[in-house]
C-alpha cells in the first residue's frame, strides 16, 4: 500500500502539468472561432480570406503530427513537453508583429507556429497521460484530461468575445465612411486589441515550460515490440481509410460549424444580436460538446457503437438543415445543438477504424491523424461558398460531411482486408 501511494504522488505533478497543458491548447484552439470574425474586420478579409485562420492552424496539425511522432520517439515525453510549449509560446509572441503590421499573412503565420507546437504537445500528452499511473486507471485519466480540455473549449468563446469584439458592433458603412487616415486610425486600434491576449499566453506557455524544466517527470519507456509497420502497408485495410475519411468530414464539419456561427448570426441582422453575443451560441456549442463527452460514457455501454454513430450523424444532419431552413434565434440554437450529437463521434470512428489491425495498430493511429487535415479544408470551402452564393448555402457542407459520417456507420466501418 506504501508503494502505491508513493507512485500517486511520483505522478500528480505530471499529471497536473500534462493536463494544464490540455486545457490551454483547447482554449487557444477555440479562441480562433472568435478570432475569425475580428480578423475580418481587422484586416477586412472575405469569408474565404478569414477562414484560413482555420487552415493555418488545422493544417499544422496536419503537417507536424507524424514529425512530432518521431521526435518524441527519439528524444523522449519530457522534451517533447519542453519543446512543443516553446513552439506554441514563439506563435503567441509572433502576433505582436502581425499586429503591429496588420499584414494577414503575418497572423497565419503565428497561427501555424502556434499549432505545431500544440500538435507536438497533443501527440506527446494523450500517450504520455496513459503511463502516468497503473495501466487500469488510464482511460480514467484520459478522459478526466478530455473534460478539462473540454472546459477551455467551452470557456475559449466567451474570453475571446470579451477581448475581441465590441459590445456594440461597428457597421461596415461606418467603416465604409471612414476618412483614409480615420480607417487607419481604426484598423490599428482594431489590431491592438489581440496584443495583450496573445502576449499573455505565451508567457503563460513560457512559464509551464520552466516548470518542466526543473520539474523531475517521469522518464518512461516505449514498449518493445510493438514497431510501427510501413505506412502504406495500411491501405489494405479498408475500413481503416474509410475512418481517415470520417475523420476528415467529422472534424472539417465541427470547425465549419463554429468557425460561421458568428458570420450567420450578423447575417440575420438583428440589431440586438453583436458579434461579442453570438459568440455564446459557440460556448453553448462547446458546452454540449462536454456535456456529450461525459453522457457518451454510459452510452457507449448500451449501445453499438456503430448505431450510436449513425443516430448522431442523422441528428446533427437534422440539425443542420433546420438551421439552414429557419431564421433568427432559433436557427442558431439548431447549430448549437449539433455540439451534442458530434461529441462522441471521435471516440467512435477512432475506434471501428482501429479495429482488427493488430500490429498495424500504431501505424493505423497514425495515418488516422492525417484526417484532422478536414479542419484546413472545410472552412475555406465554407467561406468561398458564403461569399459568392450565400452564407446559408455554406452549411450545405457539413451536411455532407454527416452524411459521409452516416456511410461510415452503416457500411465503411466493416472490416474488409485486401490480400
Amino acid at each position: 500500500m506504501e508503494n502505491k501511494k508513493v507512485n500517486y504522488s511520483k505522478f500528480l505533478v505530471p499529471l497536473i502539468i500534462v493536463m494544464a497543458l490540455m486545457f490551454f491548447w483547447n482554449l487557444s484552439r477555440n479562441i480562433n472561432d472568435v478570432l475569425i470574425p475580428y480578423l475580418k474586420r481587422a484586416c477586412q478579409l472575405t469569408d474565404f480570406q478569414s477562414s484560413l485562420v482555420q487552415s493555418a492552424f488545422f493544417g499544422a496539425y496536419f503537417v507536424v503530427a507524424l514529425p512530432a511522432g518521431w521526435y518524441i520517439q527519439k528524444k523522449g515525453y519530457r522534451n517533447g513537453i519542453i519543446t512543443g510549449l516553446l513552439i506554441a509560446a514563439i506563435g503567441a509572441f509572433l502576433f505582436y508583429p502581425a499586429a503591429e503590421t496588420r499584414v494577414y499573412s503575418l497572423f497565419l503565420i503565428a497561427l501555424f507556429v502556434m499549432a505545431a507546437g500544440f500538435a507536438v504537445l497533443e501527440v506527446t500528452a494523450s500517450p504520455y497521460i496513459t503511463k502516468l499511473g497503473d495501466p487500469e486507471g488510464a482511460s480514467s485519466r484520459l478522459s478526466m484530461a478530455a473534460a478539462i480540455g473540454s472546459l477551455g473549449a467551452t470557456i475559449a468563446p466567451s474570453l475571446a468575445a470579451l477581448l475581441l469584439l465590441h459590445e456594440e458592433d461597428v457597421a461596415q458603412a461606418t467603416i465604409d465612411a471612414f476618412s483614409a487616415i480615420e480607417l487607419e486610425t481604426f484598423l490599428s486600434s482594431e489590431a491592438d486589441l489581440v496584443k495583450p491576449p496573445y502576449i499573455i499566453l505565451g508567457a503563460i506557455l513560457v512559464v509551464i515550460a520552466i516548470i518542466v524544466v526543473f520539474t523531475k517527470l517521469p522518464s518512461i519507456q516505449e514498449e518493445q515490440g510493438g514497431d510501427k509497420k510501413p505506412l502504406l502497408d495500411i491501405l489494405k485495410f479498408k475500413h481503416t481509410l474509410y475512418g481517415v475519411g470520417a475523420e476528415f468530414f467529422y472534424v472539417g464539419a465541427e470547425v465549419g460549424i463554429v468557425s460561421f456561427i458568428i458570420r450567420y448570426a450578423k447575417w440575420f441582422n438583428l440589431p440586438e444580436l453583436t458579434e461579442q453575443k453570438s459568440a455564446q451560441y459557440i460556448t453553448a456549442f462547446m458546452a454540449l460538446v462536454l456535456i456529450g463527452r461525459l453522457l457518451g460514457v454510459y452510452i457507449l455501454k448500451r449501445f453499438k457503437p456503430q448505431h450510436v454513430l449513425a443516430f448522431c450523424s442523422i441528428s446533427a444532419f437534422i440539425m443542420v438543415f433546420l438551421a439552414i431552413i429557419t431564421n433568427g434565434y432559433f436557427s442558431l440554437t439548431c447549430l448549437s445543438i449539433v455540439g451534442f450529437f458530434t461529441s462522441i463521434i471521435y471516440p467512435i470512428i477512432f475506434s471501428l477504424s482501429m479495429k482488427d489491425l493488430k500490429e498495424y495498430t500504431k501505424t493505423g493511429s497514425s495515418v488516422f491523424l492525417l484526417g484532422i487535415v478536414g479542419g484546413a479544408i472545410v472552412p475555406p470551402l465554407m467561406g468561398y461558398i458564403s461569399d459568392t452564393v450565400g452564407i446559408k448555402y455554406s452549411f450545405i457542407i457539413p451536411l455532407v460531411c454527416y452524411v459521409y459520417l452516416l456511410f461510415f456507420a452503416l457500411k465503411g466501418h466493416v472490416v474488409k482486408i485486401k490480400a
